[in-house]
This record gives C-alpha cells, structure tokens and sequence, in this order.
C-alpha cells in the first residue's frame, strides 16, 4: 500500500498534487474501477462528492465500511454534489432530530 490518493476532477486534483497526494482523475462510467483500483494502492483513498455521486452505491458503501484502507468522501471544488452529513445523520440514528 502506498502513500494517500485523490479521486476526482482535474481542478481539485491540481490542489491535492500540490499537496503531495497522489491522484487519479477517473473517466465517467469508469469511477467505480478507479474507485476498486485506488483501494488495492494506498492507505488513505479521498474520493470527491461529485464522483462518489457515480460511483455504485454499493461498492461505495463496501470501500468505506472496510478495514483498510480508509476511504473518506470530500467536497468538489465546484460544489455541485454535496458530501454526506455524516453529524445530521448520526445524530438521526441516535434519536436527537427528528
């Protein structure tokens, strides 16, 4: 396993290079590949909004729940798809909103 990797657009690729992430800009249609192919290769997997968005919700939820690596979801630089609300979600299940 390697070092951290970004999937995501160009724009917010360039960012993440610039901060020493390794990063993968996956073609549509091919996200949840790259998602599969990220997981085998490094310890941390960063996948923004927008393509987790196209990625199979299934192998998505599989990604995260598994032990290694850890796979987090971040925001896309145009904000057009927004992260989950992981706080509102929890605080749903532990009966705190309605």
């Amino acid at each position: 396993m390697g070092a951290p990797l970004f999937l995501g657009d160009e724009v917010a690729a360039a960012g993440f290079r610039l901060a020493g992430v390794r990063v993968r800009t996956p073609e549509r249609g091919q996200e949840t590949a790259a998602l599969a192919a990220a997981c085998g290769d490094a310890t941390l997997v960063l996948v923004s909004a927008d393509v987790a968005a196209r990625i199979d919700p299934a192998s998505l939820q599989a990604a995260q729940l598994a032990r290694s690596p850890l796979v987090a979801i971040v925001p896309d630089v145009h904000d057009v798809v927004a992260p989950p609300d992981v706080a509102a979600r929890l605080r749903a299940q532990l009966g705190l909103e309605a």
